[in-house]
This record gives C-alpha cells, sequence and structure tokens, in this order.
C-alpha cells in the first residue's frame, strides 16, 4: 500500500479573510488560521492575492510569510504585478491561476497551452528566484504536455468539474476518468502532480487513492465546515479521510 505520509495537505485561508473583510478589522486573522492549520495537519499554507483584494491582502501575504513556519503556497495571476510581488516577497511555491474580476471563484485551469510564450519568462524569473512554480490547470492532454514548453515542476489539476458532478449527485464518471488520465500522463512527463477545487471529506478521501497526486490543496470547504465545527477538528477530519484514500492506493 502507498504510505500516507507521501500525500500533503495545504489549506488554502483565504476566506477567513473574506469573513474579515466583510465586517473591517483584524479578525478573524488568516495568520492565526495559518498557524492553527499546520498544527492541525496541514503541511503548507495557500493564499490567493487577487487583483482586487477580495480576500487575502498584501499584508496578509507579508505576515503569512514572516510568522507562520510553514512553506508559503502564493495562488497568483501571470501579471507583472503579481510577479514583483512574489519575487519581493519570495514564497516557497508560486501557484499560477486564471483570474477574472467577475468570476466569484477560479472558474476553470490557466490556458497554459495557449500562453506559452507568455508563461515560459515568467516561470522562468519565479525559478530563477527559487520558488517552486506549479500551473493550475484543466485535465486535457494539451494542458498537461504544456509545461514541458513553460518549464514549471509541477502542476495542479482543477478538480471542479468533478466534484461539483459528484455535488450534484451524478456519478462524475468521465470527469473522474480525465483526471486519473491526466495524472498518468504528467507522471510520465516527470511532473510532480498536485490537486484542489472543490475538495471535500467524500472527494478527498477518492482522489487521495491515486497515488501519482502528491498534494491537495484545500480551502472553501475547510473553512466552511470551521465554522461550524472549529478549525482544528475540521483539518484533522480531512487528514484522517485523506489518509484512508491513501492507504487504499497501490503501492
Amino acid at each position: 500500500m502507498a504510505d500516507v505520509a507521501d500525500l500533503r495537505l495545504g489549506v488554502n485561508i483565504d476566506h477567513v479573510a473574506t469573513l474579515r473583510n466583510a465586517r473591517g478589522g483584524q479578525r478573524p486573522g488568516p495568520v492565526r488560521a495559518a498557524q492553527l492549520a499546520m498544527a492541525a495537519g496541514a503541511v503548507g499554507i495557500t493564499a490567493h492575492l487577487r487583483e482586487d483584494r477580495r480576500h487575502i491582502r498584501d499584508d496578509d501575504i507579508a505576515r503569512l510569510k514572516a510568522d507562520v513556519a510553514a512553506p508559503l503556497n502564493l495562488e497568483m495571476a501571470a501579471t507583472d504585478e503579481m510577479l514583483g510581488i512574489a519575487l519581493k516577497t519570495k514564497p516557497h511555491a508560486a501557484c499560477l491561476v486564471p483570474e477574472r474580476r467577475a468570476e466569484r471563484t477560479t472558474e476553470g485551469g490557466l490556458d497554459a497551452a495557449g500562453q506559452v510564450s507568455r508563461l515560459r519568462p515568467l516561470v522562468g524569473e519565479l525559478t530563477k528566484a527559487g520558488v517552486r512554480v506549479s500551473l493550475f490547470i484543466a485535465a486535457e492532454a494539451a494542458q498537461i504536455n504544456a509545461p514541458a514548453a513553460i518549464g514549471p515542476p509541477c502542476i495542479e489539476i482543477h478538480t471542479g468539474a468533478w466534484c461539483e458532478a459528484v455535488a450534484a449527485g451524478h456519478d462524475g464518471d468521465a470527469e473522474w476518468r480525465r483526471i486519473v488520465e491526466a495524472t498518468r500522463l504528467a507522471h510520465r512527463l516527470g511532473l510532480e502532480v498536485h490537486a484542489g477545487h472543490g475538495l471535500d471529506f467524500a472527494t478527498a478521501e477518492r482522489i487521495a487513492g491515486i497515488a501519482d497526486i502528491v498534494e491537495l490543496n484545500i480551502g472553501h470547504f475547510l473553512i466552511g465546515q470551521a465554522v461550524l465545527f472549529g478549525l482544528t477538528d475540521t483539518i484533522q477530519a480531512m487528514r484522517a479521510a485523506m489518509d484512508r484514500g491513501r492507504a487504499k492506493a497501490p503501492s
């Protein structure tokens, strides 16, 4: 069986900041949430600094980097502004994501295949600065093949379509097969494979059974559950679900 320790949990704390910003002030604090998440079993913290700063703010990124003893994964659009912030902050990792001002959440994967010339130098600058880069992309062969021309060592597969199908009461088999096939292709190409978007306890447990996926990044569901049940208990329950799934993965 696969070792449960080889599947990392990254916790996205964006929506702690959403709650704070709804009223203003300093509470609840993303930094404290990150510290609790790490104590409960996360191994990294993700934060998305959006162009409109709707949740995470620049000072949050600075304090997360300074005050949290954990790898920081900065989700960012592929823009000159965000590149400058990443080069100044030097997070452990940067995940390049698509971004539209009008969207409620990230609606799909980055079109890496269609932006090779734009992404290659940006990825190069981040890599030169010692930042581990991943691309948040759909489970499609064209997108999985694109990193070979761009240069990042990692990808994160967008699991939203599958999670939405499952949540709607469908079997989601077609979307599941796309994820499995995309993971196999990425592994053959030598890419480190992460996954995220829309995952809950049940879907995280199932996707943990794909041995070639080494990291799950989960946010909105965990923060929503934490409002009702507490952040520590919620993250420990997620870690347990991932471990159950991982134990079923082929070695």
